[in-house]
């Protein structure tokens, strides 16, 4: 649904909506990737839902216009696996995983503690994410119900579509940041009945890691996943070597970091697991047994050196993946960003990560790994209006480049490299317009 580089591109309605549009869909089996298309389009907005797509001409009478040329519109990004409570840590030198998070991390978590403290870094994090077109994420909350509550509360003051959970986490952390096995349940319990499918948000059941979890905690997660099945997981997995290591030190029974979690029945399509670069084999078909997805945090594996994913590999191994920020390992809230760093990541690989698969991933495909494609990620009729609407001339060095390409892939791909919050013209939560300090 884009409005091709060098046609007249496209306006954006209100109350009903029109634009130069992208909804692009990769075929993972095929590997190959489509898109509709129109030199002068239009999506319209009702009631916060996508109504309709298609040419401009045909549906000009359906409301008032917002012309967006010569820009882009996409479904807003998504982003599936981020922390709440480390945007006050982002760029915070560590030499690795595990000294990062005692330096910087639990310290910042502790504060969270604080109901206002929570709050004040919500109305930040939110901020930040729509200042770059991020309308969605999956979010690890602190150990405490409060940290949970802001991020629900700020959402919902937002109209965001929204995941999280309370982090549970019960040893090998400062007390301030711990709960036990039985606090961890209850409280998660009482959270999901106060705030999941409350409006457009999704509770998400939240066992940091191995480390920091004994057997009764990720016990006791794994009744939360069997009493509410449609519940996302979320955690982390084979993010470096040290911290597998100590993996295999605190369960000395299980055949490996995978099977610690699937012992406790967290291991289904529901569970979005963090970063996964070091797979064995064993785990690897395990993933595609269960369909389980594999988490790509390129900024977060970059600056902490844990490691390159192999997306192909997996891929073609049969597992589902998603690509995020990892806000605050991770050291940009712009999925243009992150995708920059996944091409780069890529190539080191001596792989080639195409524009569109780019673009998927961070719209439909992330949609998809969240079991949400119904609601956001695209634009289809019936979803949610949730858009982002792209300047690929947004810095000069940009405009520069802008007027020496020819193609849809070329424009995604500038984006990409070059782009960044500046980048962002505007962003629409179902339907309004919302980016901050935006017209």
């Amino acid at each position: 649904l884009f409005g091709g580089p060098d046609g007249p591109l496209g306006r954006f309605y209100m109350g009903h909506v029109n634009g130069q549009i992208a909804d692009i869909v990769f075929d993972d089996k095929q590997m190959h990737d489509a898109f509709d298309y129109y030199d002068d389009g239009a999506v319209v907005v009702a009631d916060g839902k996508i109504a309709a797509i298609g040419d401009f001409a045909g549906l000009c009478n359906r409301g008032a216009v917002i012309d967006h040329r010569p820009h882009l519109i996409l479904p807003g990004f998504i982003d599936p696996h981020i922390h709440f409570p480390q945007a006050e840590v982002i760029a915070a030198y560590a030499t690795a995983l595990l000294d990062w998070l005692s330096d910087h991390t639990f310290p910042a978590e502790a504060r969270f503690a604080d109901p206002d403290h929570g709050a004040r870094i919500a109305g930040h994090f939110f901020d930040d994410l729509l200042r770059n077109g991020t309308t969605s994420v999956s979010a690890f909350c602190s150990s405490h119900p409060a940290s949970v509550d802001a991020f629900f509360g700020a959402a919902e003051h937002r109209n965001m579509a929204v995941f999280g959970g309370k982090t549970m986490m019960d040893r090998n952390a400062p007390d301030p940041v711990l709960d036990n096995a039985q606090s961890a349940h209850d409280d998660s319990a009482a959270l999901i009945a106060r705030w999941h499918r409350r409006g457009r948000g999704r509770y998400v059941i939240s066992p940091r890691f191995a480390i920091t979890s004994t057997e009764a905690q990720l016990d006791a997660a794994g009744a939360l996943a069997r009493a509410h099945p449609d519940c996302l997981i979320q955690t982390h997995m084979s993010e470096n070597r040290a911290e597998i290591a100590l993996v295999a030190e605190l369960f000395p029974d299980a055949r490996d970091y995978l099977d610690v979690y699937e012992r406790f029945g967290l291991i289904s399509d529901r569970a979005l697991l963090g970063h996964c670069i070091h797979l064995t084999e064993r785990e690897q078909a395990r993933m595609a047994e269960t369909g389980a997805v594999a988490v790509h945090c390129p900024t977060s594996n970059l600056f902490l050196g844990s490691g390159l994913f192999d997306f192909f590999g997996l891929s073609a191994a049969g597992i589902r993946s998603a690509v995020a920020t990892d806000i605050g390992g991770g050291t940009s809230y712009s999925m243009l960003k992150t995708l920059d760093e996944a091409y780069k990541i890529q190539q080191l690989r001596g792989q080639r990560l195409n524009p569109y698969l780019a673009f998927f991933w961070a719209t439909l495909g992330n949609a998809e790994a969240l079991q949400a494609a119904d609601r956001i990620g695209t634009l289809a009729p019936g979803t949610d209006a949730d858009l982002v609407v792209l300047n690929a001339a947004a810095t000069p060095a940009m405009a520069l480049r802008r007027d020496r390409i020819g193609s849809l892939a070329e424009e995604l791909f500038l984006l990409q490299t070059l782009g960044d919050d500046r980048a962002v013209a505007e962003v629409y939560v179902a339907g309004v317009a919302c980016k901050p300090g935006g017209a």
